[in-house]
């Protein structure tokens, strides 16, 4: 089964008009991530150069999805949808078949 990340990576890959920012949390730590064209990048921490290494742990919540027009200006955010939960998200990614 894909992991809820790889999931949202290859919602990217279908629609790659579109930047996910996602804030998730596990544990004691949070991350900020930008997912687009089926990659992912922490914008708080050094992302590994090895897509097998995964950005976050199969624990993590996603407390947070913004979907945003891209190209993704962090000064100029074009948003789409802001404040999704997983569950509200699940819609979009049977839309394309995830």
């Amino acid at each position: 089964m894909m992991s809820a990340i790889a999931r949202l990576e290859q919602y990217t890959m279908k629609r790659p008009d579109e930047v996910l920012r996602v804030l998730a949390s596990w544990d004691d730590e949070t991350d900020e991530i930008i997912i687009f064209k089926g990659f992912s990048s922490s914008l708080m921490r050094p992302t590994a150069s090895d897509p097998d290494v995964p950005i976050v742990p199969e624990s993590a919540r996603f407390e947070q999805i913004d979907r945003l027009h891209s190209p993704y200006l962090p000064d100029q955010p074009r948003y789409i949808e802001q404040g999704l939960t997983w569950e509200t998200m699940q819609p979009h990614l049977q839309e394309v078949g995830l």
